[in-house]
């Protein structure tokens, strides 16, 4: 790689170099002015716009970045990668301004240098991950992304849960990254690259169908099925998402999980992509039956992520299960093995933002009036509380999947795909879960507006800001529901992957 090509490349990693100089003058501001604290999310709120603007100034360029070799590059700063930047920085924001709100965080004040230092640590990692085109850089990101989230997990250190918390998160990120990075050495050992491309050239001319390159393939599976809470490499979740700070268990459930997602469809469609057929499915190199093996843990992932949450009476515990049941929705579009399931991939997530954040925000702010996560503390608050309570039933109809929020049309493109891939048995299994998810999130909504309502009037401060960010993430719930020709536009078009 000479000199001009490196300039070159630069030129289309813009936005991560702005985050990372963010970084750097969140923690300079931090340590020059130990007492002013009210600067740094300000800070970090003008990087993550600028690193957005230059995003999307990225979208339609489609180039490979930091090449070595003849055709081997680390990066692909393709339509694909950066949808998921889009989706990574508008969450970021919300995250922020979220943490403005959260007494979690707000206690914490003499840390808030290291919080937003590593929360752009997260995004970071994140925005290396969804274009890395190699496994290196696909581990090294995944360890950036879960070092800063480790912590973060863990960051309120006078709660005795945020510290069980961010324990269990290191154990089993810890093993999951072992695990995962061993197989991804026995795959550079059979093969002789790391390159996602160039293991596929190999793959057309090479077979390696033997039980070595399976139990390689397994255990880098396991690793990114870690990232996603893809049954049963979810055993952390409902520990962590109970555990962490609201505004980072909500972070988890939607941008770390994205940026997983993303990964692991890179790597399925680089690495083993044979060819496509003439109605536009994918044909994978059978070194495995991929479309059974993601059926299958996308079945036992949403059952009980389903099933689990009937059960929680902390609704945090409770939204963790139903991330983890989304997580096998999502894979769902993902085991269609055609761009048409990756287009229903990509609209969930957009809406799977709005609904998924905007739930954690209510409960959030709930928390912080009733000092409580618990269903049961619920009882009236619709009268008590009727605009959040309102905003809160929107945002889990819309999870249900009920006309005629947003939530819904995330649900029919998933159907639509399962169903032109004929694949109606599954179509129903997911369905009959959806109907079962309708109960744990009535649950809530009996609490709220069915039981005696509480004897003192709950009154919220902030009261103009809590209003407005709340109906900015409820309007798209609801506006997407009805008229959703942009979000689906936009799918079509970033569906995009380069490196095949």
């Amino acid at each position: 790689m000479n000199i001009n090509n490196f300039l070159s490349d630069l030129n289309l990693i813009y936005p991560e170099i702005i985050l990372v100089s963010t970084l750097v003058i969140v923690l300079l501001f931090d340590l020059i002015f130990k007492h002013n604290k009210s600067f740094l999310p300000i800070i970090s709120l003008a990087g993550i716009t600028f690193a957005i603007f230059f995003t999307i100034l990225n979208f339609g360029k489609n180039e490979f970045a930091f090449g070595y070799g003849s055709n081997n590059f680390l990066l692909s700063i393709d339509d694909f990668s950066n949808f998921f930047k889009l989706l990574i920085l508008i969450s970021s924001i919300f995250i922020i301004l979220f943490s403005i709100l959260s007494n979690e965080i707000k206690i914490c004040r003499d840390r808030h240098g290291e919080y937003y230092t590593l929360l752009l640590g997260m995004i970071i990692g994140m925005f290396f991950l969804v274009s890395a085109n190699d496994l290196i850089v696909i581990y090294i990101s995944i360890e950036i992304l879960s070092l800063s989230s480790y912590i973060l997990a863990g960051f309120v250190k006078t709660s005795l849960r945020n510290s069980e918390a961010s324990l269990k998160y290191v154990i089993y990120g810890g093993v999951s990254s072992g695990i995962m990075i061993f197989g991804m050495s026995l795959i550079y050992g059979m093969t002789g690259s790391t390159n996602l491309s160039e293991i596929n050239s190999i793959l057309k001319v090479t077979a390696l169908s033997d039980v070595t390159f399976l139990t390689s393939l397994l255990m880098v599976l396991a690793g990114l099925g870690f990232k996603i809470s893809v049954v049963p490499f979810h055993f952390w979740t409902p520990d962590v998402y109970e555990g962490a700070p609201i505004p980072i268990t909500a972070y988890l459930s939607v941008a770390s999980k994205a940026a997983g997602f993303a990964v692991l469809i890179r790597f399925i469609k680089i690495m083993f992509l044979s060819g496509i057929t003439n109605n536009e499915y994918w044909v994978l190199y059978p070194i495995i039956d991929w479309r059974s093996l993601l059926i299958i843990f996308s079945i036992i992932t949403m059952t009980l992520g389903n099933l689990s949450a009937l059960w929680q009476d902390n609704l945090k515990r409770m939204l963790a299960y139903s991330s983890i049941a989304h997580a096998g929705y999502i894979l769902l579009g993902l085991a269609v093995l055609s761009n048409q399931g990756l287009t229903a991939v990509l609209i969930y997530f957009i809406i799977y933002l709005f609904m998924n954040l905007g739930a954690f925000l209510v409960v959030m702010l709930i928390a912080n009036e009733i000092n409580s996560e618990d269903i049961n503390d619920y009882k009236g608050l619709g009268y008590s509380l009727p605009f959040l309570s309102a905003m809160l039933s929107i945002f889990l109809i819309s999870l249900v999947g009920l006309p005629p929020t947003a939530g819904f049309i995330a649900k029919l493109y998933l159907f639509i795909a399962l169903v032109d891939a004929k694949m109606i048995v599954v179509a129903i299994i997911a369905l009959i879960n959806t109907v079962i998810s309708l109960y744990y999130y009535v649950r809530v909504l009996k609490n709220l507006y069915l039981s005696k309502p509480a004897e003192n009037k709950i009154k919220i401060r902030n009261l103009s800001f809590v209003y407005s960010l709340v109906l900015i993430m409820v309007v798209p719930v609801i506006l997407f529901g009805i008229y959703f020709a942009p979000i689906t536009n936009l799918a079509k078009y970033s569906l995009k992957i380069l490196g095949m």
